[in-house]
């Protein structure tokens, strides 16, 4: 029998522990402040996912397998295991993307710095993820099985405009790092999301899912680790764009 804390040690621990011996074992980093980056991530990731979490499974969009859990260790309706969750996939992503970022250095060449048609790229980025928004809050309105979808996007659309309205022309310039970093971190997320589910560590709850499936996973689960994966691979970006441009301020 799979509990949660044995997903992580099996799922998530190990790719996190290969990715960082990886990327290390060759010396410098191709972004600055790493550990601050992840540190920052992993703690905005926590504190803003963690009431939206506990509304979902007091809702009953998602619950858990009481045998599965360490039962006396829910904070509020959540258990210990999905708050390290919450810590472990932005440093299993943060992971992947200087894994990319080391192979495809070439491609991060002037990122940072900011072009003349940067507000045509933020503006058209916040506008896209607007209408994605506005689209979560229609599927919201509506309720009934499209209520998991409208908590994902509702919730998460008013970030990625912001991190678009700030520097998405940046993100836009990091190219093929940040692709390949979400397909992968996503794609694997993906499998392991399916593997929990199968084994019967968390439910989706019928009621308020669409019904529809994604590569065998609901389709719900396919948007929310796509949607989550943008929020960290961008903050990421933009807190290592962040540093970087201070830096070179600071030698001017």
């Amino acid at each position: 029998m799979m509990t949660y804390w044995i997903f992580h040690l099996v799922f998530m621990l190990p790719v996190i522990s290969v990715l960082f011996y990886l990327n290390h074992r060759a010396g410098s980093q191709v972004f600055p402040r790493t550990g601050w980056g992840f540190a920052s991530i992993a703690a905005i990731a926590l504190i803003y996912t963690t009431p939206w979490d506990n509304y979902l499974v007091w809702r009953g969009v998602w619950s858990y397998t009481d045998d599965r859990i360490s039962e006396s260790l829910r904070i509020g309706w959540v258990p210990l295991e999905e708050y390290c969750f919450f810590l472990l996939q932005p440093l299993l992503t943060g992971q992947f993307l200087l894994f990319f970022a080391r192979r495809h250095v070439d491609d991060l060449e002037n990122w940072t710095v900011r072009t003349t048609p940067g507000w045509t790229v933020r503006l058209g980025g916040a506008a896209f993820f607007l209408l994605i928004g506005l689209i979560g809050g229609l599927a919201l309105w509506s309720g009934g099985r499209w209520t998991y979808l409208g908590l994902i996007l509702v919730w998460a659309c008013p970030v990625l405009m912001g991190q678009w309205i700030y520097g998405g022309d940046h993100l836009w310039r990091a190219g093929r790092v940040y692709r390949a970093t979400l397909i992968s971190a996503t794609a694997y997320l993906w499998v392991v999301d399916w593997i929990a589910i199968d084994w019967h560590i968390w439910h989706i709850s019928a009621e308020f899912s669409s019904g529809w499936n994604f590569i065998g996973l609901p389709f719900e689960e396919a948007v929310f680790f796509l949607i989550t994966n943008l929020l960290v691979i961008q903050g990421l970006l933009l807190f290592f764009e962040f540093v970087i441009n201070r830096r070179r301020k600071a030698q001017v």
